[in-house]
C-alpha cells in the first residue's frame, strides 16, 4: 500500500476526516476505553469477561496501564520528520502483521494459513502433558508456513480469573477454543483411547452445552450428537493441555523439533532472559500474558528494560501487556523492545466489526504511532531510546 507524502498517521486522519464530511464515521471507536466499552456491549457477558478480566483482583492489569502512563514523552522540536520510517510498522499499516496462531483456537491453524495466503504467521505453543501431541502441533506449524514458535511459559495453569469463577465459565469446556485439538490426529487417537465421559445430571444448562460441543466438534452434527466424542474432547483437553511440570530441559526437546526460530514468552526477570540466551532461544517476549495469571505481578513494561539490559542486544526482545495505543507502542519502542504484541484491543474490534473491525484497530495503532514519532520529532525507529522518554514517580 503506498503511503505516499502523507505518511501513515495523515493518511489515516484523512480517510476518517473526508468520511465524516460524506457521513461516514469509523466501524470502531478510537478511543480505547469507548473501544472496549463498545465490544463489552455486543459480546456475550461471558464471552467478554473471559476476554476483558484478569488474575485475582486484577491488580497486574491496572498495573499494565499505570507502568506506561508514568513514562512519558520527551519531544524534540525542529527536527526534519516529513518522512518517518516505520519498519515494521508500514507492513503492519498494509495488514502484514504477523499473526500468532495459538494452541486455543476455534479455527484450525491450517484454515487460518490458507486464508492468510502469504501474510507472515507465528505459533504460539502451550506445552502438553503430551509430548506427542506437541511433536503433532509443531509439525502442523512447520507445514502451514508458521516462521516461529512462541513457547507460552507463564500458563503452565490457569491463573485465578475471578470473573470467570464468578459465571462458572471456560470456554473449553464448552468445545470452544479447541479447534488446534480436534482437528489433530494425535488428539484423535486419544480420544479413541479415552474412558467414556461421565453423564452428569442433564439439564438446560447441559443439552446447552452438549448443543455447543456439538457444534464445535468436526463432522456432521447429527453423528456427533449420537457419539460422546465431542464431551470427551472437552474432558481429554482439560486433563492433558497444560503442563505445570515444564522445566529448562524440555527447551532442549522443543529444539530438537523444529528449525524454526524459537522465542520463550512470559519472561519478567532478568535471570531468567540471561538463562535463555545461555539455552539457545531465538528472542523473548516480556509478558505478564496480559495480567490474566498472577494478580500483583510487575508489569511488563517496567520489567522491560532490565530484561533488555540482561540480554545486551544478543537475541531480539518483544513487549506483550498492557498496550492500548501508539503512544505505548512509542515507549516501548523507546525502552528497547522490537515490537509489540496487540491482543484484546484487536479481539475488541473484531466482535465489533468482524474482519473489517480489526483491521481499523491495527490501522489507528499504527497512524497513531507514525504521528507520535513525528511530533517526538523522531523520523526513523532507530530514533528512537531511553532520551526520548521521562519517567514520572
Amino acid at each position: 500500500m503506498d503511503r505516499g507524502p502523507l505518511g501513515a498517521g495523515r493518511l489515516r486522519q484523512t480517510d476518517v476526516y473526508v468520511g465524516g464530511a460524506r457521513g461516514q464515521r469509523p466501524r470502531v471507536p478510537v478511543n480505547p476505553q469507548a473501544l472496549e466499552q463498545l465490544a463489552q456491549r455486543v459480546m456475550r457477558p461471558d464471552a467478554f469477561a473471559y476476554v476483558a478480566g484478569g488474575a485475582g483482583a486484577e491488580e497486574t492489569m491496572r498495573a499494565n496501564r499505570v507502568a506506561f502512563e508514568r513514562w512519558r514523552i520527551v519531544p524534540r522540536m525542529l527536527r526534519d520528520v516529513s518522512a518517518r520510517d516505520l519498519a515494521v510498522a508500514r507492513a503492519g499499516a498494509a495488514e502484514g502483521i504477523p499473526v500468532i496462531f495459538s494452541n486455543q483456537a476455534s479455527r484450525p491453524m491450517e484454515a487460518c494459513a490458507e486464508a492468510m495466503g502469504e501474510a507472515p504467521r507465528w505459533f504460539q505453543l502451550y506445552s502438553s502433558t503430551s509430548n506427542e501431541l506437541v511433536e503433532s502441533f509443531v509439525g502442523r506449524a512447520e507445514a502451514c508456513g508458521c516462521d516461529a514458535i512462541v513457547v507460552t511459559l507463564d500458563t503452565t495453569m490457569l491463573g485465578w480469573r475471578s470473573r470467570d469463577l464468578d459465571l462458572a465459565y471456560l470456554p473449553f469446556i464448552r468445545g470452544k477454543g479447541i479447534a488446534q485439538y480436534t482437528s489433530d490426529p494425535v488428539f484423535q487417537r486419544l480420544l479413541d483411547e479415552a474412558p467414556p465421559p461421565e453423564r452428569g445430571r442433564v439439564n438446560i444448562a447441559a443439552l446447552t452445552t452438549l448443543l455447543e460441543l456439538t457444534k464445535a466438534f468436526p463432522g456432521s452434527f447429527w453423528s456427533n450428537l449420537r457419539s460422546t466424542k465431542p464431551r470427551a474432547a472437552a474432558t481429554t483437553f482439560i486433563d492433558i493441555y497444560t503442563r505445570s511440570s515444564l522445566t529448562w530441559d524440555d527447551l532442549s526437546w522443543l529444539r530438537g523439533l523444529t528449525k524454526l526460530p524459537i522465542l520463550l514468552k512470559g519472561i519478567l526477570h532478568e535471570g531468567d532472559a540471561r538463562r535463555a540466551v545461555d539455552a539457545g532461544v531465538d528472542g523473548l517476549v516480556v509478558s505478564n500474558h496480559g495480567g490474566r495469571q498472577v494478580d500483583g505481578s510487575i508489569a511488563s513494561v517496567d520489567a522491560l528494560p532490565r530484561i533488555v539490559t540482561a540480554v545486551d542486544g544478543r537475541i531480539p526482545v518483544l513487549l506483550d501487556s498492557g498496550v492500548r495505543g501508539g503512544a505505548d507502542v512509542f515507549k516501548a519502542l523507546a525502552l528497547g523492545a522490537r515490537a509489540v504484541l496487540i491482543g484484546r484491543p484487536y479481539v475488541y474490534g473484531l466482535a465489533i466489526a468482524g474482519e473489517d473491525g480489526g483491521r481499523e484497530v491495527l490501522r489507528n495503532l499504527v497512524a497513531e504511532f507514525d504521528l507520535t514519532m513525528g511530533l517526538a520529532g523522531c523520523a526513523s525507529v532507530s530514533e528512537l531510546g531511553r532520551d526520548s522518554l521521562t519517567w514520572i514517580a
